[in-house]
């Protein structure tokens, strides 16, 4: 990408300028980005996957526990027991350095290929340079990556680094597996609160935030380091809270946990509580602070859905009143077996609940008329018929199987289709 703005310009005429790994860095890099192994066989066979020497395992069982010192080259090893006899990983390794008035975090693509009896081969090429301002604006100096949706670190390791746009994918941000420990710093970053400690958070998201954000700044010299790694990650409002962190801060408050705090603060705001007051935002037991005001959300969402459910209910029956009115108060029986037209989506409610069975909903089913079967008062189906042909479309028990009486209730049903088409020529 062709440099168009001013720190673009000024950031590719010096990015050729940085040093080379030197050789302490290399191994550095080799020596901390894997695990080091013992290939040992079945027969007790231990081979240095670093230098390829073989020997006899002699302590089985110690070997397999604390590892084992390669009699060759000195190295600290794990102890694999595998079938296996090739091995190929990557990492990332990064160096944090400064280049005139900017910080740099430089990252390396580190590749290592493993073969039992043969020598380890490393290979390190550099793939990504951010470049930090002192405002903490950025650019990215790159090598071309080949994004795929398995393979992720493909890079064009022949391709020149250049100039990249990414700030909206954010595609070039990496997690190295571990930085080299010296680490040189701007003087605008010591300013900012920077003490040799990024507090679980990634160096380039770190320096950013408190190079363009004075509230994040803030938040790492007064020590609410958790609110500040929280605020990276979840790139929170900060405007949202800020008030009420500052009474933290004045108050010498250090919110523990974040998430909850942020909850809390939000419940309180629901609530038409002060913000602005240390009784409420600077709680000693903050999660029991949080459980109580979830608590009674609950119960006022709870008390909102019973009112809805009851406004509901009462136009729910005006609907059911209108449409199924006249069908009201018909009865069939056939001198053991009553039948009857259920006059209320409450009663129809009741009959699904204690059937076991979802005619509960079946009130607003425009072409459907429900009635119940009963012997002595004790329901027996429930019976489904359609006001277009007047025939029965179902006719359930208890978790809807069939009684010994389904077949006589159906033939009842049907030998006083003619009451149903009284009602609805009536009407």
């Amino acid at each position: 990408m062709k440099p168009k703005t001013r720190i673009q310009k000024e950031v590719a005429g010096l990015f050729h300028k940085l040093p080379e790994l030197t050789e302490k860095q290399t191994a550095y890099a080799f020596e901390h980005c894997f695990k080091h192994y013992a290939h040992r066989t079945k027969g007790g066979i231990l081979t240095c996957t670093e230098c390829g020497h073989r020997w006899k395992s002699e302590h089985r069982l110690a070997e397999s526990l604390c590892g084992c010192t390669c009699p060759h080259c000195g190295k600290e090893l794990e102890v694999l027991d595998s079938r296996k006899r090739v091995f190929k990983n990557t990492e990332y390794f990064s160096i944090i350095t400064t280049c005139k008035h900017f910080q740099v975090i430089r990252f390396f693509f580190v590749h290592i290929d493993r073969k039992v009896c043969h020598p380890a081969k490393y290979s390190i090429t550099e793939v990504v340079q951010r470049w930090i301002a002192p405002d903490g604006k950025t650019e990215t100096v790159a090598r071309l990556r080949c994004m795929h949706l398995f393979y992720y670190d493909l890079w064009n390791e022949w391709s020149d680094m250049e100039i990249r746009g990414n700030k909206k994918f954010r595609a070039y941000d990496i997690a190295p597996i571990c930085t080299y420990p010296t680490i040189r710093v701007i003087p605008e970053v010591k300013r900012n609160g920077y003490k040799g400690n990024f507090h679980n958070i990634l160096p380039y998201d770190f320096f950013t935030a408190i190079l363009s954000d004075s509230r994040k700044e803030t938040l790492l010299k007064s020590g609410q380091t958790e609110m500040l790694r929280y605020s990276i990650v979840r790139s929170m409002d900060m405007k949202r809270y800020w008030n009420s962190i500052k009474i933290c801060i004045r108050n010498g408050y250090t919110i523990p946990d974040s998430s909850l705090w942020c909850d809390m603060i939000d419940h309180l705001c629901h609530f038409g509580k002060d913000t602005n007051c240390p009784k409420y935002v600077c709680p000693a037991d903050l999660k029991a602070e949080h459980d109580k005001l979830v608590a009674k959300r609950n119960r006022q969402r709870e008390r909102e859905r019973t009112e809805q459910q009851r406004q509901k209910a009462i136009e729910d029956e005006k609907n059911y009143l209108k449409a199924k009115g006249i069908f009201f108060g018909l009865v069939f029986s056939d001198n053991l077996i009553c039948i009857k037209v259920i006059e209320s989506v409450e009663e129809m409610i009741t009959e699904g609940r204690l059937m076991h069975h979802c005619v509960g909903g079946y009130h607003n089913r425009k072409d459907s008329l429900i009635l119940s079967a009963t012997i002595d008062g004790k329901r027996i189906e429930t019976i489904e018929v359609s006001l277009a042909t007047l025939k029965v479309v179902q006719s359930r028990g208890i978790c809807n199987e069939n009684t010994e009486y389904h077949d006589r209730i159906i033939r009842l049903v049907e030998d006083n289709t003619e009451l149903i088409r009284q009602r609805m020529n009536a009407a």
